[in-house]
């Protein structure tokens, strides 16, 4: 028996009510997770630049250690991000997201559509991307409640994210189809805006 399969729908606490209908559905890339929430090349260049340090300091047992740990910080990385990309769901809806979170303890956030107030979108290549919503009047959602699904160092007010959603453009586009019926949404205008960013703006 799965822990899921009290999930009437997936990723879904429950049935959805009457006149609520789901739009798109889909899990973060765990391979994309690692690099984009785990930091995995930042932490893999300070390990090299350690264990670089050690060799030309004629110290290699220093830098054989330093190898050894960056294998298994690579390993947990990876081993972590790929529990979240299979315990994980997205969910939209004409309503809200829903994000079944939790590798160990799952639970189900709700971000109302009504309550967003800004949604950015940031490909990180190979059609995949983050999507990080600023939300309005909802009470704060703790940053370690939300993590790895939240945007970096963002602690005193905590941001939800799509993180990691394969075909991101496609999805940002559902969403502002969304959002636009729910409440009055413009296209945000940037003056010189980066070829990989595309900001939804209510």
């Amino acid at each position: 028996m799965s822990e899921y399969d009290h999930e009437p729908v997936r990723g879904l606490p429950e049935e959805l009510p009457e006149g609520e209908y789901m739009i798109w559905q889909d899990a973060p890339d765990w391979k994309r997770m690692v690099a984009s929430a785990l930091h995995i090349r930042l932490t893999l260049l300070y390990f090299a630049i350690i264990a670089g340090a050690a060799l030309l300091g004629g110290n290699p047992g220093t830098a054989g250690v330093m190898v050894l740990f960056a294998v298994a910080v690579t390993g947990f990385f990876a081993l972590y991000a790929y529990g979240v990309g299979r315990t994980c769901v997205y969910t939209l809806t004409n309503k809200r997201i829903v994000m079944r979170v939790g590798v160990a303890l799952n639970k189900c956030i709700n971000i109302p559509l009504s309550e967003i107030e800004t949604a950015n979108l940031k490909l990180t290549g190979g059609g995949a991307g983050n999507i990080v919503l600023s939300l309005k009047g909802m009470p704060r959602m703790g940053y370690t409640m939300l993590w790895p699904h939240a945007r970096s160092l963002r602690l005193v007010r905590p941001q939800p994210m799509l993180r990691a959603v394969p075909d991101a453009a496609k999805v940002a586009r559902l969403l502002f189809e969304a959002t636009v019926l729910v409440q009055p949404v413009t296209k945000k205008a940037e003056a010189a805006p980066e070829p990989a960013m595309e900001g939804l703006t209510a």
